[in-house]
């Protein structure tokens, strides 16, 4: 080689180690989407001083091997000087849910934070963006304001409703700002609800705040960045207040005896460094001689603009004619804690889609879809002509609407116009579940117009997490209802129903729909925040309330207690947050000895609801309680709680725990099939109901021997009814595992596309747009079923939406937070394609599959991060395809095994496609 070659040789060799040397010390893209706690972006007024955090990584990273994460009191402090915390190079793959480590943090403290990480490969990421939490009000002794209202404001009897309701207090203070202002935040909560004001201004777009919890308990708070709403010089601040949950009348309790009450602290912080706080006090003065004459959760608002006070929360409007408020001390029996979860918001809009004129002088709007929230109206009044806003999800024969299902709530609004105008007009204080809008009042001598009326939809501000959608037009129908009759009972607390005389937080409802909820809506803060109030409202003996709130004060249920188990693990195992076991172990054990203290020989012997609004059924004093025994059902979910407590023993490491409680557990199941079953397989105890079969397969409270001896007793059930479903709100959710267990989807398939009563799609024929309380709420045969619980926006039945997702379309947690995923969709029945999306904690996670002309395509994506298990059926005679070539293993996609006419590969994260050819069977 001569020289010049020599050093063409150099100079490339150069340039090759140049750029392999660039390649790896090239910084991978920082992480993303960084969140805290149960999924909080940025929070101000955060509810915890001691935080956990997380990121996801970029898509081109397969899996982290170590991360760093830093902590400061400022944002210039990073990455490089942090204050609070640095963690230092953490070899671990953890993303989610990291535990702070750092300095104590207090109230009102602003923590930045980034992270970087470590790919399986070593390389190093950039640092992410800088993110931050601003903590709240953590301890009543933060707060220097007192509770304030108008003193001697009782309810009072409103003939229009014939019923008691408070009148709204508008309350005001002028205070003088000497300074620019740098930072401000107004803190503020109420025994009611609120809506606060500055300078004329509304503060904030949520409603219905605080929300509802365990008044006596605790009670949530707001914090708002308001310096944009204020002023150098004078400045008003301005309150409303009405009853709502704390004040207004309630199932159960009915009337209550407490006044509302608001505090609210303005802290102000100057450009030149100094601070300023205004507070709620005595030296505020209100009123309640205001538009909003009153506001009633189940009874509606009413609205005379004879009454408008212009600007009255602005520093021009004269108050001498008001009133001197009441001040009270905060008490320390109640704490005052931020608020944990989102708000109400309105979320959606909804346009009228018809109009029909049942009766003379009245107009019925029609939105095409049962909602929950409030009407925006915008239409021709007269003065002095009150107009009528009523309510109602169905019509009668006649076009009128129907209001019998409400109950006592009257549901309704009035406007009373002060001048011949076009007014818009929405209530603040209250809402409804409806679709369609009764008008009444308004100026006759318009055309009614769509744009009179539009539903505006309010529900927690969550957002939706997961989509499903098949080839199937009723099962996307299906999917519709179940998404809103989550959006129609979500409202602050998981409802039973958001339109009659009851709307409350149900734990039965509850304990079955979870699963569903967490992939269709990013529900976490949503349904951590309720089990605080489930766990502040459990009894000394350990007994948990029907409702949380309890507004009962009495009762306890099997299957509905047992939300303090099943919901807690429900939100480990979607959301691999390890806190919400920590939080509710206590909570649990507590639930499974209460079990224990009402059982003889580990039979239980509790009241339950049992199997509720089991069709046919024959119950000898309440057809609504379904026919499986009571203690049946109560043993059976007895054993469930301790399974599922066993289970977070073993999380948490509490060995001590786990052997007891699998202890127990082995005596329950011997207990249960010995008093249960006979030596045939039958249920020996009461009728031998497909609930009875299915609580004891689903439940594995029977040996191995006995559940073989068993299951053809359950299918000799199903064939009894037709094929047909006979379970209610307990046994419906066990349908479709139970019969997958057995290896009989063919049979769940059957059962879920029957068009004829009882089935999913039976309502959907007869016109349902949610889900409905009954499987025959109304029918076009026969109208609307007699008996008084009859709600038609009742998520329960929508609890199938869970096996839609995991199996229909294939999307299933094998690991906490969907660490590992099982894709491992079910194509049969009449579908041709399926497809389901959900962002789950680690990043987007999708299956979709369709079949054609023989062959199965199957498009997955898995999130960085996770591994996969992928089940694809197919002749397994056959070549499989991968990315469109014929499938050989590599680095990231392995085979498992072939058997019985399917593949078992385990992928890592990436998108891929997948081809097998079917059986003539599929």
């Amino acid at each position: 080689m001569n020289k010049s070659n020599h050093a063409l040789f150099f100079l490339v060799a150069t340039l090759l180690l140049s750029v392999l040397s660039c390649n790896t010390n090239d910084k991978i893209q920082a992480p993303s989407s960084l969140t805290v706690c149960e999924g909080f972006t940025n929070p101000i007024g955060f509810y915890d001083s001691h935080p956990t955090f997380s990121w996801q990584l970029p898509q081109a990273v397969q899996s982290q091997s170590a991360y760093a994460l830093v902590a400061a009191s400022s944002p210039e402090l990073l990455p490089n000087k942090p204050d609070l915390w640095q963690s230092g190079k953490v070899r671990s793959d953890q993303s989610l849910y990291v535990k702070y480590k750092g300095e104590d943090l207090s109230s009102r403290q602003e923590v930045f934070w980034q992270v970087k990480v470590w790919d399986n490969q070593g390389n190093e990421s950039k640092w992410s963006r800088k993110a931050f939490f601003e903590l709240g009000l953590l301890h009543n002794n933060d707060w220097k304001a007192k509770w304030i209202n108008l003193p001697d404001e009782k309810a009072v009897q409103v003939p229009e409703i014939n019923k008691k309701v408070h009148r709204v207090q508008y309350l005001r203070k002028d205070i003088i700002l000497d300074e620019n202002v740098e930072k401000a935040r107004l803190y503020i909560t109420a025994k009611g609800l609120f809506q606060a004001h500055i300078n004329g201004t509304q503060v904030g777009h949520d409603a219905l705040t605080p929300g509802w919890t365990p008044y006596q308990k605790r009670i949530e708070t707001l914090t708002y960045d308001v310096e944009a709403l204020l002023k150098n010089g004078e400045n008003t601040i301005g309150i409303e207040l009405a009853e709502g949950w704390y004040s207004g009348r309630l199932i159960f309790r009915g009337y209550a005896e407490v006044d509302p009450q608001v505090i609210a602290q303005l802290e102000v912080e100057y450009k030149n460094g100094d601070h300023e706080t205004f507070i709620t006090d005595h030296l505020w003065s209100g009123t309640v001689e205001g538009p909003i004459r009153y506001s009633s959760i189940y009874d509606g608002e009413s609205y005379d603009a004879n009454f408008d006070m212009p600007a009255w929360s602005t520093n021009s409007f004269d108050d001498t004619e008001w009133t001197d408020v009441a001040a009270q001390s905060i008490s320390e029996n109640v704490a005052l804690t931020p608020k944990r979860h989102h708000p109400v918001r309105a979320k959606l809009s909804l346009s009228t889609q018809t109009i029909s004129k049942p009766a003379k002088g009245n107009v019925v709007f029609d939105l095409g879809q049962n909602m929950a929230g409030i009407p925006k109206i915008n239409i021709p009044v007269k003065k002095g002509q009150k107009v009528r806003i009523r309510f109602a999800e169905m019509l009668q024969p006649n076009g009128e609407i129907y209001t019998r299902n409400y109950r006592s709530a009257v549901s309704t609004d009035f406007y009373m116009p002060v001048k011949d105008s076009v007014i818009e007009w929405q209530p603040k204080f209250t809402f409804h579940g409806f679709r369609y809008v009764e008008l009444s009042g308004f100026d006759e001598s318009f055309a009614p117009e769509k744009t009179w009326v539009t539903g505006l939809v309010q529900y927690s501000d969550f957002h939706m997490a997961g989509t499903f959608s098949s080839s199937h037009e009723k099962l996307n129908q299906l999917q519709s209802n179940i998404e809103w009759g989550l959006r129609g009972n979500f409202l602050d607390i998981p409802t039973d129903c958001p339109q009659r005389d009851e709307r409350a937080g149900w734990t039965g409802d509850a304990q079955v729909f979870i699963p569903t909820s967490l992939f269709i809506a990013d529900s976490h803060s949503f349904w951590s925040s309720w089990m605080q109030s489930l766990r502040e409202d459990q009894r000394e003996n350990g007994s948990v309330p029907i409702v949380v709130p309890d507004i009962d004060g009495r009762r306890t249920s099997a299957g509905w207690g047992d939300a303090a188990t099943v919901i807690p693990w429900e939100i480990y195992l979607r959301t691999g947050d390890v806190k919400i076991l920590e939080d509710s172990y206590q909570s649990m054990l507590e639930w499974i000895n209460y079990y224990q203290s009402v059982s003889e020989d580990h039979i239980v012997d509790l009241f339950t609801y049992g199997d509720w609004l089991q069709p046919f059924s024959e119950h000898p004093t309440d057809e609504r309680k379904g026919e499986t025994d009571e203690k049946l059902v109560s043993t059976a979910y007895n054993a469930r709680s301790v399974d599922l407590s066993l289970q977070a023993a073993k999380i948490l490491g509490l060995s001590e725990d786990v052997t007891k409680l699998r202890s127990r557990l082995n005596e329950i199941q011997i207990a249960f099939q010995n008093h249960f079953f006979d030596a045939e397989g039958r249920v020996s105890k009461g009728k031998p109901t497909q609930t009875a079969y299915l609580l004891a397969i689903g439940f594995n409270l029977l040996s191995p021997e006995m559940e073989q001896k068993a299951i053809p007793h359950l299918i000799a059930e199903i064939e009894k009814a037709e094929n047909h479903l006979r379970t209610g709100f307990l046994g419906t959710p066990l349908l479709a595992p139970v019969l997958e267990k057995i290896n009989r989807t063919d049979l769940m398939f059957e059962m879920l596309y029957k068009e004829s009563y009882p089935s999913w799609f039976y309502s959907i024929n007869q016109g349902a747009t949610t889900m409905w309380e009954r499987w025959d709420s109304y029918t076009h045969e026969d109208g609307f079923h007699k008996g008084g619980m009859n709600s038609f926006n009742h998520y329960a039945y929508g609890a199938i939406g869970q096996w839609m997702y995991e199996r229909i379309a294939g999307i299933k947690p094998i690991k906490a937070g969907y660490k590992e995923i099982l894709i491992a969709p079910l194509p049969d029945g009449p579908l041709s394609s399926a497809q389901a999306k959900y962002n789950c904690p680690y990043g987007e996670v999708s299956s979709a599959w369709k079949m054609e002309k023989g062959v199965f395509q199957l498009n997955v994506t898995i999130p960085p991060n996770t591994t996969a298990k992928i089940v694809i059926p197919g002749k397994t005679g056959k070549n499989l395809i991968l990315n469109g070539t014929s499938f050989s293993e590599n680095a990231d996609v392995k085979l498992l095994k072939k058997a019985m006419d399917t593949f078992e590969l385990t992928v890592l994260p990436g998108s891929y496609e997948f081809k097998s050819f079917l059986t003539q069977k599929e």
